[in-house]
């Protein structure tokens, strides 16, 4: 896996093939087909093996200090993320911009699914903090609110902001999504007052005195 990582960050997906991994990795080709076909299944392999550190990043944070709160778990499982990206980020960056149509479908994908569920599992235990409702949905969206910043953060990040305010930009987006109450009815604008100049009162006629 790790020549496979090193010759992928280093030459592209185009540019890799099972020969040069191979050479990389001081074996035979011959040996490397008995466990990959192609250099497709080990770059599949290389996502399953992040895949995995995930999980173990989320079970880490879910079996220490049962006495966290939730901002302090989203905190820690944020800061592994980008910690785990940053020690990779070529590699990273060719998996995510030039291997996403040959990875696996979310819907399909066993180690997802597995992150979905601990996620949810990590909400439920703390549903007493959060304003969101459908857990579900909660769940899918604070999964896609750390994928997408961590990655870019990673990836991409801004000039002039250090790696730990990047991190807490990340949970604060979390924290501020998960306190905002799900299909809230949005607030009536208040009426404008009228600037016209209300109408007098009308005079009340009075009768003329007739002389006799």
């Amino acid at each position: 896996m790790q020549a496979t990582a090193r010759v992928l960050a280093t030459n592209g997906y185009a540019g890799t093939n099972t020969n040069l991994i191979a050479e990389t990795a001081g074996v035979s080709v011959g040996s490397l087909y008995q466990y990959f076909p192609n250099k497709n299944a080990l770059i599949a392999a290389l996502h399953q093996r992040h895949d995995n550190q995930m999980l173990d990043v989320i079970d880490n944070v879910l079996n220490s200090n049962p006495a966290a709160t939730l901002q302090e778990r989203v905190a820690a499982i944020v800061q592994a993320m980008l910690h785990a990206h940053l020690l990779e980020p070529a590699l990273h960056r060719v998996l995510e911009r030039e291997f996403p149509l040959f990875d696996t479908p979310r819907e399909h994908s066993l180690a997802d699914q597995d992150i979905h569920r601990r996620m949810r599992h990590l909400l439920e235990l703390h549903r007493a903090e959060i304003a969101q409702q459908d857990r579900d949905l909660a769940t899918y969206v604070v999964l896609r609110i750390m994928e997408s910043l961590v990655h870019a953060a990673a990836l991409e990040p801004p000039a002039g902001f250090s790696p730990g305010q990047l991190e807490q930009a990340v949970v604060d987006a979390v924290m501020g999504y998960l306190a905002t109450p799900g299909g809230a009815a949005p607030r009536k604008k208040a009426s404008a007052p009228k600037t016209g100049k209300a109408a007098a009162p009308a005079k009340k006629a009075t009768r003329r005195k007739t002389t006799a």
